[in-house]
């Protein structure tokens, strides 16, 4: 029998991509396919398109991007009881095993033997169908758009991020670094009810779209002194949490002088050096708590649930809108234009939905 055939942005080596023709997966018993209605592109996509690895993953052979992403049930497998055909679905792109303790004890994001999607040699999504395990499915509710359904992957780094700080409305929080992952944070730290919020970025674009989005106040690091203007915005009352985005080794560092007393420090930009020095007297006489963050776990239902009570619209993110057909030039843009351009999001159901 004859595979069908879909279009899928397929890489093939570095600063090399382009919309091709591949097979449409045919889902396993426990699995579905989805119909990709729009995904967007992440900076590790960016990363493996320029430079064809990130630390022990490389492109080897020709791959699909791309993993933050919604669309619709086209067919279930055989075993699938949870979903159906035509609901609108978000995927979480990491399918666990289920069975190591990390997955067992709830933290599966921790699992060693996850399967991510766009991580080598696993296909992503950049395509117009993508076969998934169907508990790794969760159901929009009719008000949430795709949209939104694709950037609850980015924003629960973020949300999962409060959870490991154990924010709470009484807190006050910095966000260093205000590309999508840091301003979906701030969206985050709304969901959990924080009202005094900060955010810091030498990039006046980001700043702004910040203050557009209802942050507190922004800060500039290369304008003076950040702790100075940190005091000036919150009274001398101190941070409680910083959530730390940007991966900058001088913003890490920062952290434990900018946090007050019995703070809490959150790490979730990965930085280029191995080695960033900390003051370790002044954390341990600070008391101070330090969580790394990788990924996130048991977030999709909870915040599609806190999204759906609330008003925010986490849309404001989106500063492009491209075609599948045109991946390159979104992928270009997203890799030279980062002073102007967010999140960028694919549709691959054509110019219909742009």
């Amino acid at each position: 029998m004859e595979k069908k055939m879909m279009t899928a942005a397929v890489m093939d080596r570095p600063l090399s991509i382009e919309a091709k023709q591949v097979s449409i997966p045919e889902p396993k018993p426990d699995e579905a396919l989805i119909q990709v209605y729009c995904i967007g592109i992440c900076g590790s996509d960016i990363h493996y398109y320029e430079h064809g690895k990130i630390g022990r993953y490389e492109v080897k052979q020709p791959i699909i991007l791309g993993h933050e992403l919604a669309g619709i049930v086209v067919k279930t497998g055989s075993k699938v009881s949870n979903i159906s055909v035509g609901d609108r679905v978000a995927v979480e792109p990491g399918v666990t095993c289920g069975r190591c303790e990390y997955c067992k004890s709830g933290r599966y994001n921790l699992c060693p033997d996850v399967v991510f999607m766009a991580t080598p040699p696993v296909d992503g999504a950049w395509a117009e169908y993508v076969a998934v395990r169907s508990d790794f499915l969760f159901k929009l509710p009719k008000a949430m758009s795709f949209e939104e359904g694709a950037l609850l992957e980015p924003l629960s780094v973020g949300f999962h991020a409060m959870r490991r700080a154990k924010v709470g409305p009484e807190d006050r929080v910095l966000v260093t670094g205000l590309g999508p992952i840091g301003l979906l944070t701030i969206e985050a730290a709304k969901l959990f009810g924080v009202t005094e919020i900060y955010g810091s970025d030498v990039v006046a674009f980001r700043r702004e779209l910040a203050l557009e989005m209802g942050v507190t106040g922004v800060l500039n690091p290369l304008e003076g002194d950040i702790q100075t203007q940190l005091q000036q915005y919150s009274n001398a009352k101190g941070i409680d949490v910083i959530i730390e985005t940007s991966g900058n080794a001088k913003a890490i560092s920062d952290c434990i002088r900018l946090i007050k007393r019995g703070g809490r420090i959150v790490l979730v930009g990965l930085p280029t050096s191995d080695a960033i020095p900390w003051d370790i007297p002044q954390l341990i006489d600070s008391e101070l708590d330090v969580y790394g963050v990788f990924r996130y776990a048991n977030t999709y239902p909870a915040a599609i649930q806190a999204l759906s009570k609330g008003k925010q619209d986490i849309r404001k993110v989106i500063t492009h809108k491209f075609p599948l057909s045109a991946i390159k030039e979104a992928v270009e843009l997203a890799r030279t234009q980062k002073e102007t351009s967010i999140k960028i999001m694919i549709y691959p159901k054509g110019d219909d939905k742009l």
